[in-house]
């Protein structure tokens, strides 16, 4: 299950809960008469959550099933919404009882004939809502998939090129030219050196030209990693083992072994690739090393990725200099390995986390996959979280990257959003709790301390950015950017905001918020002007919501 999906789903258990209270069902059916409402919302519900395995597979293929998921989201906050009312009308009710003078009643009984009234009203809507996406979700054809046949696992790796090489398409054809060029007959065999910094990717490279279909003239094709710790008779035995197939005879004497592979390789059109040579590769141990392919067959070939030129000059070699991929060419090696549906479910301010993702990976495949690799290890880990705190973890991402927050401080805001789930079995308090639930997130890295001796946390930057595509378009943040209209654009289904003030704060700012018909949160988190800041809220944004 995708994250948005494993989101709505573990809301829409969430809601199930709460419609199936006791307590619930209790004040629904003896102050508003609709308790078979609420039995026919728990119905409807619980079929639609059943189909959200399937809806997951076709919305990638199916604008019209991602549609259907992203109304069901705005239903799912809009029954907590009524859920929500209640509970507090209920409230408000018995504070009402205990405290309100005799003269009050009649003012308190039109107050709550009119609560009543609306309550009902919304309600009738919800039930609409429901019968929609129900009637759509048949109309859509989608069915019931057990969750057991959808589990995600991490790909298994492989010794052979995985994936496409991206960005070194033309670099590969002028490897591929060099392998294939006639060489001077007065030469057997011919060096090509792929030099670069680490990280760029040489061995990627050098690994998807030897399992080209170009290089099937080649025979035998050997590959030996060499690695910073030149070993002359280590090197040469694994060259000997791999042209042969199988483990070797044991030899008392190095010169034995080089006399077989010279056996072994005579007359031989091979290609042998020695990657990863440091220059602890002298110039006497190159060339012993070399002394068995002088009996190859014309043509043949070695291939030597390297960091250092001078290894490669030391070689004899034809030198290719590797550089740097460009940042659209890492941001799609990037997005490859991190398995994330970021064409179908761009987070917000996508070019601008996009911009801060490539200037990390400095031009480098390797970076770029890392990265990728990184997110995809946190997605699994976000994936195998209880659905309680699926919401509490989306709820992150609020935070801005950077921002230090304190343990406390995140749990009453859990608390206060009604994303701590208490049973009626626990006897612990909501906050004792929701320190359960940071702890959890905190042992599996997607909090860290901030710094030693300090007691505030913070999120990753890529942490974040996990969070923001778990949370879909529900929350979004207005961050001090300049002149960037991209933090402008807040989604209309947002039910959460935060915002960071700064020195170019403005109405235009503000305007932006005008979209957001549903917003329940206004997380203030501020970086300056205090004073300057709540005057504005208080008096110029809080009036309009």
């Amino acid at each position: 299950m995708s994250l948005g999906e494993a989101f709505i789903s573990g809301f829409l258990q969430m809601l199930l809960e709460r419609l199936t209270s006791r307590e619930t069902l209790s004040y629904f059916r003896r102050l508003l008469g609709v308790g078979k409402e609420l039995d026919k919302w728990n119905s409807m519900l619980s079929d639609i959550r059943a189909v959200l395995n399937d809806a997951e597979d076709k919305q990638l293929t199916s604008q019209a099933v991602k549609l259907w998921l992203d109304g069901l989201r705005c239903l799912a906050y809009d029954v907590e919404d009524i859920l929500d009312k209640f509970s507090t009308e209920m409230l408000r009710r018995q504070i009402k009882e205990k405290h309100w003078a005799t003269t009050s009643k009649v003012w308190c009984l039109f107050s709550d004939v009119k609560f009543n009234c609306n309550m009902n009203s919304e309600i009738k809507k919800i039930t609409g809502q429901i019968d929609e996406i129900l009637e759509r979700k048949n109309q859509l054809g989608l069915n019931v998939v057990t969750s057991s046949t959808k589990s995600w696992h991490m790909p298994p790796s492989s010794y052979l090129p995985e994936g496409p090489v991206i960005g070194r398409d033309a670099d590969k054809r002028k490897i591929t030219d060099l392998l294939l060029k006639e060489a001077p007959h007065t030469v057997n065999f011919h060096v090509v050196s792929i030099v670069g910094m680490a990280g760029v990717g040489k061995t990627t490279l050098a690994r998807h030209v030897f399992y080209d279909d170009a290089m099937k003239d080649f025979n035998p094709k050997i590959w030996v990693s060499v690695s910073d710790d030149f070993n002359l008779e280590r090197v040469t035995k694994a060259i000997l083992e791999s042209a042969t197939s199988g483990p070797m005879a044991e030899f008392k004497e190095f010169n034995k072994v080089q006399e077989s592979l010279s056996k072994e390789l005579s007359g031989k059109k091979f290609l042998i690739v020695l990657d990863d040579v440091w220059n602890t590769c002298v110039y006497d141990l190159c060339t012993k090393l070399q002394s068995p392919f002088r009996v190859g067959a014309l043509g043949s070939k070695i291939v030597v990725t390297t960091r250092d030129a001078n290894v490669a000059k030391m070689m004899g070699s034809t030198i290719y200099q590797l550089d740097c991929i460009s940042d659209d060419q890492c941001w799609k090696v990037f997005e490859h390995h991190s398995l994330l549906d970021i064409t179908n479910n761009r987070p917000q301010n996508f070019e601008l986390v996009k911009k801060k993702i490539v200037a990390k990976c400095s031009g480098l495949p390797l970076a770029a996959r890392t990265l990728g690799g990184f997110l995809c290890l946190l997605k699994l880990s976000y994936h195998y979280l209880p659905l309680s705190l699926k919401r509490c973890f989306a709820y992150c991402s609020l935070l801005p990257n950077d921002y230090e927050f304190g343990e406390k401080q995140l749990i009453l805001l859990w608390v206060a959003e009604g994303l701590v789930q208490q049973r009626p079995e626990d006897k612990k308090q909501f906050e004792d709790t929701g320190n359960d639930y940071f702890q959890e997130l905190l042992s599996r890295s997607l909090f860290q301390k901030a710094s030693k001796g300090n007691d505030k946390y913070v999120m990753h930057d890529l942490v974040g950015e996990l969070a923001r595509w778990a949370a879909a378009e529900i929350c979004f943040s207005l961050e001090d950017k300049g002149n960037d209209d991209l933090q402008l654009k807040p989604f209309p289904m947002a039910r959460n905001m935060s915002y960071v003030s700064g020195e170019y704060d403005g109405v235009k700012k503000f305007e932006a918020i005008s979209r957001v018909k549903h917003l329940r949160t206004f997380l203030l988190l501020s970086q300056s002007d205090g004073n300057n800041l709540t005057r504005r809220v208080t008096f110029d944004l809080l009036p309009k919501l």
